[in-house]
């Protein structure tokens, strides 16, 4: 549009900047002048709430830098303030459940921190609901529009899609309307600030009960034998009994040297056997025969087991 501007009236891009900051000047913004004292006081507000919705930014660099020592100083003085009202509030909260649980004659009468969440979830509700009312009312908008207006500014999100104030000269014009949106703006913060209050404190109550049930089961879980453990003291026990036998036997292979034994690893196998009885107590019946004893040469048990006796007595002792 800028370009068919300046080959129609054959103008400079100077005066079309110059065109352009006049009409600026004439109408300065479709909800009037925004740096009178009602915008201004609300452009403040918006500052320290830190919603900023983008409908109206400094322009000088006099401006930009008292917004940015402003926002330095407002910011954490807001978020204060916003704690203390939240406090207050959880407070009055409490007195009035009190005296609702004595008037319906409860056995507790003591106010907990799930009532205050309901109690401030419920008032956070009303405040959203009543707000979206009044800015459907006065800005023409829908009221799910109002709705969701009103939960991006109490969240501080603040899109900026949609911004009160900004039509029909409000700020200059509707000074009442001006007051509502800012004591809608400060109380529902405050309101919010006492529900993310009483959130943390309860994450924090419940961080300490599995902090201190877990002290608790540290003392029992000193005693606890798990079951590699166990199985390691009992293959030390089978290897200390079988120790003197199969301790100064040569090395064989475990792929295929078990299924053949000579006369010599039968007198030694009839010895493991007799080993083997007395050390996990069975009958000569339940041992196997000379084959069916091992396992099979297919397992990977010679992996963990340096005899397969040692992994059978376990196996037997296990059941």
């Amino acid at each position: 549009m800028k370009k068919d501007l300046l080959k129609k009236y054959n103008i400079s891009d100077d005066e079309f900047k110059f065109i352009e900051e006049t009409i600026m000047e004439a109408f300065p913004h479709h909800a009037g002048p925004q740096w009178k004292f009602a915008g201004a006081f609300y452009f403040a507000t918006v500052v320290m709430a830190m919603i900023g919705y983008g409908h109206s930014t400094p322009a000088t660099v006099a401006g930009k830098a008292f917004c940015m020592l402003y926002a330095i100083v407002g910011i954490p003085l807001g978020l204060v303030m916003f704690q203390s009202i939240g406090e207050r509030l959880n407070k009055v909260a409490s007195i009035l459940i009190k005296k609702l649980k004595t008037v319906l004659r409860f056995n507790n009468t003591d106010a907990t921190e799930v009532n205050l969440l309901l109690a401030t979830g419920v008032l956070s509700s009303l405040i959203i609901t009543v707000g979206a009312a009044m800015f459907s009312q006065y800005e023409q908008w829908n009221y799910f529009d109002s709705l969701y207006y009103c939960y991006i500014t109490l969240t501080t999100i603040g899109f900026g899609d949609f911004v009160a104030l900004q039509s029909g000269k409000a700020l200059q014009e509707k000074p009442g309307y001006v007051a509502m949106s800012l004591v809608f703006i400060l109380f529902g913060l405050a309101v919010v600030a006492a529900s993310m209050n009483l959130l943390v404190l309860r994450f924090m109550m419940l961080n300490m009960e599995d902090t201190k049930r877990d002290e608790e089961m540290f003392p029992a879980s000193q005693h606890v034998v798990t079951l590699e453990e166990e199985l390691g003291m009992k293959r030390l026990s089978y290897s200390t009994a079988l120790g003197s036998i199969y301790d100064d036997q040569p090395s064989v292979c475990s792929c295929t040297c078990y299924g053949r034994h000579s006369h010599k690893d039968a007198f030694q196998l009839d010895e493991r056997k007799a080993v083997y009885q007395s050390t996990v107590s069975v009958s000569t019946t339940d041992v196997l025969d000379d084959h069916s004893f091992f396992p099979s040469k297919d397992t990977d048990i010679y992996a963990t087991f340096d005899d397969p006796y040692a992994y059978y007595a376990i196996k037997r002792a296990s059941i």
